[in-house]
């Protein structure tokens, strides 16, 4: 029942499923990515007894493309993840919005949220702010296009690899805003839980909420497309964002060869353009 990769997997067969990967989720796969691929839909070809890929069974059984994403997605990340950009958001720019939007609420997307630790963490950063300044309001959007790893990110449950690696790095903060820190399922506090808002996302869709966010964080999602489709994203990015908003991207990622409307700021960090 098990696929092998190297005998099953190849030809127009591998094309083929490079072909949907992309249709249903904007990745760019290469042909190298075999295995992975492999590796990945097995289990759920296994739990549908099908020994050999079928490239034509998501046209017949559309209630399967969504498991379809959600296996062949990528969700690694952690809390705090490149320190800089942190740094940046708790020391500049939120000083910096609260100063001019004293009365407002401040407007949060973490775009790829994946397991959901940067919405928690943007969620630490902000209650942190708060305790100097209690006027302050946020609202954090978490969005992603695999419905497994929202449904966690929701209850605030997040993977022991992340746990432990917060748990060590940044104590006071764990113990601050984790209930049942000292067991073996802490959760987000219901304060941060309270101000986050999760929906299913494909980011090559502009969506409803355009001039809406003051900042998002789109971070190691764009490595995984190509320049076009990076572009198409950083569009729908722009339009999402009110004047003047930020965009924050990942440690491996750069705007400078693209074509976009944002404005370099400093590393990782861009200004959509009055």
């Amino acid at each position: 029942m098990s696929m092998e990769p190297d005998r099953k997997l190849d030809g127009a067969s591998l094309q083929r499923l490079i072909a949907l990967v992309k249709k249903h989720t904007g990745i760019t796969m290469e042909e190298r990515k075999r295995e992975l691929l492999s590796s990945r839909i097995r289990p759920r070809m296994k739990e549908l007894n099908l020994s050999t890929p079928d490239m034509d069974y998501l046209d017949t059984h559309k209630h399967e493309i969504q498991k379809f994403v959600n296996v062949i997605t990528t969700n690694e990340t952690i809390f705090f993840r490149t320190p800089i950009i942190w740094e940046y958001f708790s020391q500049e720019f939120l000083k910096s919005w609260q100063k001019k939007n004293t009365d407002q609420t401040l407007r949060i997307w973490s775009s790829a949220s994946s397991t959901g630790e940067e919405s928690a963490s943007i969620g630490m950063m902000c209650e942190e702010f708060k305790r100097a300044c209690p006027t302050f309001k946020y609202r954090i959007y978490a969005s992603d296009i695999d419905t497994d790893v929202l449904e966690g990110a929701r209850k605030g449950m997040y993977k022991e690899r992340s746990i432990n690696d917060i748990r060590a790095r940044m104590p006071e903060l764990y113990t601050r805003y984790f209930k049942n820190h000292n067991t073996a399922e802490p959760q987000l506090c219901d304060a941060i839980l309270s101000n986050m808002e999760f929906f299913v996302h494909n980011l090559h869709s502009r969506g409803a909420h355009l001039t809406f966010f003051d900042i998002v964080f789109c971070r190691n999602v764009l490595i995984y497309f190509n320049d076009q489709d990076q572009e198409l994203v950083l569009r729908n990015m722009y339009a999402s964002l009110k004047p003047d908003g930020v965009l924050i991207i990942g440690e491996s990622e750069s705007l400078a060869r693209l074509k976009t409307s944002f404005e370099y700021t400093k590393p990782l960090i861009y200004k959509r353009a009055a």
